[in-house]
């Protein structure tokens, strides 16, 4: 798929959910359709439902962790976070992008959902969330 394509079609989501479980390994996260009802779950790994988690509910750590060392990054080399983008689903598995505007460029970075996720929600506000219209409609 074009990137042109998911950029015209995509849809603007909000998390709404994070599983976490101490059982298993099916950590979850879940996507919803902020202005409509589809909604849907990315397995997402242990560390990563954790980071987003604790982001959510607590205090940021005393130290910074993998997440808020690729913030710091962005920011010391003069990038600003824009959004994030689940582009695509290819067996089974979630492709996301994160843009990020430096200068007058604005970069796409290959990235996982779960990371790119968890990156936003160390932002205040978080970083929008958009998933493309063609990932709604195949995970419908």
């Amino acid at each position: 798929m074009g990137k042109e394509r998911w950029l015209a079609v995509a849809v603007k989501m909000e998390l709404t959910r994070v599983i976490v479980s101490e059982i298993n390994d099916q950590q979850a996260i879940y996507l919803k359709e902020v202005d409509g009802a589809r909604k849907f779950p990315i397995l997402v790994g242990e560390f990563e439902a954790g980071i987003i988690n604790r982001r959510l509910l607590e205090e940021p750590p005393f130290r910074p962790l993998t997440h808020d060392l690729l913030r710091l990054t962005i920011e010391s080399l003069g990038g600003e976070p824009q959004e994030v983008v689940v582009t695509e689903m290819k067996d089974h598995i979630y492709f996301a992008v994160l843009k990020v505007k430096q200068n007058d460029q604005l970069l796409e970075i290959d990235c996982r959902p779960s990371d790119a996720v968890a990156l936003s929600v160390h932002y205040d506000p978080p970083l929008p969330i958009y998933v493309a219209e063609e990932v709604l409609t195949e995970v419908s």
